[in-house]
This record gives C-alpha cells, sequence and structure tokens, in this order.
C-alpha cells in the first residue's frame, strides 16, 4: 500500500524471507510470471514536458561531477525541477538529493518555478545537512540556479556550484531518475488541490527516503546509505 507501483525486483527482495517463512517456494522469475498473469505488473509511463530555461545571459558554472562518481554522503547534492498536476492547476516540484546515498534532502512544491521558490529546497537540504564542508551542488543551467539568489545561498553555505554542459539531462541523470521515481511510484493520484498534493509528497518522500530499497543501493534504502559508513555502489542510477 505504501508503495504501489514498486519494481518486482525490489517487491522480491521485500517478500523472499517472509516467502521462506511461510514455506513458500517462489524465485524471482516465477514471481514475474504470476504477477503476469495476474495482470499486476507495473507498465512504465513515458512523458517528458521541459522544464529548464538554459539560454540566458546569467554565469554558468562548470560541470564538476563529468567522470566523477560520488564516493561518500553529503559530496554532491543533485537538484532539479518537475512539474505535477492537481485539478486545481500546475504545480512545481524542486527537490535536492544526495548522489551518494539517494537521500532526498530538500523539496519545496510551488505554484511557479521562480528562484524565490526553488531556493526553498536548498534551504531544506542545508539544514538537514551534517556537514557542508567541500559540498558540490550539481544542477542543471536553469535560469533559477543561475540566479543570484540561488548562487548566494550556496556561497553563504561554502558549497561550490556545478552545473551541465548546455542542455543534457544525461549529465544530471541522478536528480531525473529521482524525480522519475516519485512520479512514477507514488505521486500516482491526481490530487484536488495544492494543499493535498503537499501532503501526499511528505508522506512519499517519507516513504521514500525510508523504506523504498534501490538497486544501485545494493538494495539498500537512502536514509540506511546516508547514515553508514561509505561503501561501494554500482554505477546504475
Amino acid at each position: 500500500m505504501d508503495m504501489p507501483r514498486l519494481g518486482t525486483r525490489k517487491l522480491y527482495f521485500l517478500l523472499k524471507q517472509e516467502f521462506d517463512r511461510q514455506g513458500i517456494k517462489i524465485g524471482r522469475d516465477a514471481l514475474f510470471d504470476y504477477l503476469r498473469t495476474e495482470s499486476m505488473l507495473i507498465k512504465p509511463k513515458r512523458n517528458y514536458t521541459k522544464t529548464t530555461h538554459s539560454k540566458h545571459w546569467l554565469r554558468k558554472h562548470p560541470n564538476l561531477m563529468k567522470d566523477t562518481s560520488p564516493s561518500r554522503p553529503e559530496e554532491f547534492f543533485v537538484s532539479d525541477i518537475t512539474y505535477i498536476k492537481s485539478r486545481e492547476r500546475t504545480h512545481y516540484l524542486s527537490l535536492v538529493t544526495d548522489a551518494y546515498s539517494r537521500k532526498i534532502m530538500g523539496y519545496h512544491l510551488s505554484d511557479d518555478m521562480s528562484a524565490e521558490n526553488v531556493v526553498k529546497a536548498i534551504e531544506m537540504a542545508t539544514h538537514n545537512t551534517k556537514m557542508t564542508k567541500n559540498l558540490i551542488h550539481h544542477s542543471d543551467r536553469g535560469l533559477q540556479y543561475c540566479s543570484a539568489i540561488y548562487q548566494s545561498e550556496l556561497k553563504k553555505h561554502q558549497i561550490i556550484p556545478s552545473m551541465t554542459d548546455g542542455y543534457d539531462c544525461y549529465q544530471n541523470a541522478i536528480a531525473e531518475r529521482i524525480n522519475g521515481i516519485l512520479k512514477g511510484e507514488f505521486l500516482i493520484n491526481i490530487c484536488n488541490n495544492g494543499k493535498e498534493l503537499k501532503k501526499l509528497i511528505q508522506e512519499s518522500i517519507e516513504i521514500y527516503n525510508n523504506k523504498r530499497p534501490h538497486l544501485s543501493l545494493n538494495m539498500k534504502t537512502p536514509n540506511f546509505i546516508h547514515n553508514k559508513k561509505p561503501m561501494k555502489l554500482t554505477s546504475s542510477v
């Protein structure tokens, strides 16, 4: 009920111990087959709307994440903005995620993409951060991230800015992936208004951070990895 669109690999990982306890002999492939016969396999949703305006005169920063893999929590933060619709209107969700642990550190839902609203996500993230020394903030080259108010917030916490080279979503793949997980697995029902949506987002991020296993985290949760000593992780986003 908490994760209604969880993938079968992760579902099998979470259920295997209970299968063994009850003497149910079923492998992962057999679980796939069973869910397929019951029409319970998740069908991926493919939709994309551009929310980045990168053709502007504000200063862009070099890509410090290129050819680099995070080696510890709070080394790289990745940020992005995505749209979410309610029956009331279109809203915009700003997310700040720790690139190593995939933990969502800060977020903010607003009715527009103004820098004044987007910066509230990094304000929450820095509040939840144990240390910002040598921390790099990576984003696309959107107007909001290049704005004076956003760059001032990074400078206040001695966070180093990093940006993609031009408009290339693959250079911010982790942030894009987290957007996809939230929208594809959690925010699947249309809320009546922004107030309901804010509550749903809060609950969804809590579940995502603390209950959802990641293939790229060796089937651990983001919060578990964030609070443990650094470990060797796979390269999957």
